[in-house]
């Protein structure tokens, strides 16, 4: 989808949280999956930006590997505060979604 960025911008941090709640991992692999998800938009350093909010807020436990290339690797899990950021995340969106789509369906003059 063309464009989609400035949408994006309010939930991709959501979208950050809940790829870090699946397992253990980093900037590189985060932008990876958003890719594979069709977030084609998505730049590395958008991700960066958001993992480092992320780490300010206290949301995330991180472990530094070595990396085969260059500086050690940051490496993220969601602690328990990031759960419950990640659990009231889905549960604004699950409200904000069911209201566009009851307004994408009714019919004119109901609003």
């Amino acid at each position: 989808m063309d464009n989609i960025t400035e949408m994006l911008k309010g939930v991709l941090e959501g979208c950050v949280l809940e790829i870090i709640s699946r397992g253990e991992t980093y900037g590189y692999e985060i932008t990876q999956q958003l890719r594979e998800l069709g977030f084609t938009d998505v730049v590395e350093g958008t991700v960066y930006t958001i993992t480092m909010r992320l780490e300010k807020n206290n949301l995330v436990n991180i472990t530094k590997k070595a990396s085969t290339k260059g500086p050690p690797r940051k490496f993220y899990t969601l602690n328990a505060a990031g759960q419950e950021h990640l659990q009231t995340f889905w549960r604004k969106w699950e409200f904000v979604s069911s209201k566009i789509t009851e307004l994408k369906n009714k019919e004119e003059g109901e609003i």
